[in-house]
């Protein structure tokens, strides 16, 4: 396939995934510039330095993905900036400098070892501990101690962009300092042991695969609740897994779910994952929240007011990557216009982002995932029942209905049976205040919203 043809094919998906306004934004005029068929290196050529940055802090996963589909030969995306038919390349690689397997950026620091696939950025010094995730970072710690020999496997869940990847990837690295050389590591993603095997098995080439899983010391894979259903990969690390169990060999996954809860999981792999010890991350509170904020501005040398710290760690209720993005664009967002940020600029901001991700949700939806998560009659919250089971729930709908699609209170009113729209009023602010007193009901309307997100209409 040309550069030309695997660029449209490219552009065509991303569309799909992203809002038209940030797909003419960002990638109009975008084009392949090169790909190297002997490192597998594709670059992409787009408008301005701006441009460059932002496509390579928020799209560039997807880019990558969506490269590999097409082309099994991608390994690595870099971007160039176009000016005319000059192609400058910003932050390039020097030569001899090892390269990130994702390639997001080119200071050396964020680099992925080429070995092991860790990124040193990841470690236990910039993971911020709290209630939320103070078993799992216990546990993590230990294990980087002792490999093999406590918590075997370790298997840590929890929803999106909680810091899953951070911590295992940290025990990793802190295996690496602790024992230099003399333990081998390997991190991959589910998606990536799941590729390998569909290559060994095209090319007749299993015994690689089993070489390259059975012979390391610390095996560490994330998302493995994606490797369910997938008969063959589920075969191969199930006789990985055994292997390197048995030798005492130390074996870390990820998932978004406990085994338990991942229906296709075949049940002799998911008993070997219940056998070790199993810890969950869940959603941060607004301290834990505030102190990643300054934890990720500090990283940036980013100057940000105990206001809009506070605006950010109150608005952004659902996940920590959730945050990084946030910090990510107000970050651009203060080199680009070489201003400082107030308030009402970080609340635009993060309005903005959050409602990028609302175009396909409607109060249908809101309705109906809060009816089923409190498992009641999506018709009970619109009638004039007035049960403790179902008030809660319709006052959570209200709250939703504002704080995720901006819908004025009369209409709130109106969706919920007819209302008045004091009624409407009343439960947002109810709910506000609630949600910072009440843990509970927090994380209740976070799992709720992690529902809506994930069920659009």
């Amino acid at each position: 396939m040309d550069l030309k043809k695997l660029w449209e094919k490219t552009l065509a998906d991303v569309e799909l995934q992203i809002s038209k306004p940030n797909f003419l934004t960002w990638f109009q005029n975008s084009r392949l510039v090169e790909k190297n068929d002997d490192s597998g290196v594709v670059t992409i050529g787009v408008n301005n330095n701006f441009a460059k940055e932002w496509i390579q802090s928020k799209y560039h996963k997807m880019i990558l993905e969506i490269l590999r589909n097409f082309d099994s030969g991608v390994n690595r995306v870099e971007y160039v900036v176009l000016t005319g038919n000059v192609e400058e390349k910003i932050f390039s690689q020097p030569k001899n400098q090892p390269v990130n397997e994702v390639g997001q950026t080119g200071f050396a620091e964020f680099s992925a070892d080429p070995e092991t696939n860790l990124h040193p950025r990841y470690n236990f010094k910039s993971f911020v501990v709290g209630s939320s995730n103070e078993l799992a970072y216990a546990a993590a710690n230990a294990v980087s101690k002792e490999p093999g020999k406590k918590y075997n496997p370790l298997f840590v869940y929890g929803g999106t962009g909680l810091g899953k990847t951070h911590l295992i990837q940290a025990i990793g690295n802190e295996i690496m300092k602790n024992f230099k050389n003399r333990i081998r590591v390997k991190y991959v993603p589910s998606e990536k042991f799941v590729n390998d095997v569909v290559w060994a098995i095209r090319t007749r080439r299993m015994d690689d695969i089993k070489n390259k899983y059975r012979t390391i010391d610390v095996l560490i894979i994330d998302d493995i609740q994606f490797i369910g259903g997938k008969e063959r990969s589920e075969e191969e690390f199930f006789h990985t897994f055994n292997i390197l169990h048995q030798n005492n060999k130390q074996i870390i996954l990820s998932s978004d779910r406990p085994p338990s809860q991942i229906p296709t999981l075949e049940e002799r792999l998911r008993s070997r994952f219940e056998g070790g010890m199993i810890a969950d991350i869940t959603y941060p509170d607004y301290e834990m929240k505030l102190a990643i904020i300054k934890n990720k501005t500090q990283e940036k040398n980013l100057s940000l007011s105990d206001e809009v710290n506070h605006t950010i760690a109150t608005k952004i209720q659902r996940n920590i990557r959730e945050i990084e993005g946030i910090i990510n664009k107000l970050f651009f967002y203060k080199e680009f216009k070489n201003c400082d940020i107030d308030v009402k600029t970080a609340e635009d901001i993060i309005s903005a982002t959050l409602q990028q991700n609302m175009v396909n949700i409607n109060p249908q939806q809101v309705i109906k995932c809060v009816a089923e998560f409190f498992e009641i009659n999506s018709q009970e919250l619109m009638n004039k029942s007035r049960r403790k089971e179902v008030v809660l729930p319709r006052q959570i709908a209200m709250f939703l209905m504002r704080d995720m699609l901006g819908m004025s209170y009369p209409d709130i009113g109106d969706k919920l049976g007819k209302r008045d729209h004091t009624t409407a009023i009343h439960s947002y602010e109810k709910i506000s205040k609630e949600i910072i007193k009440d843990k509970g009901l927090n994380q209740k309307i976070i799992l709720v919203k992690e529902t809506i997100n994930k069920n659009p209409s």
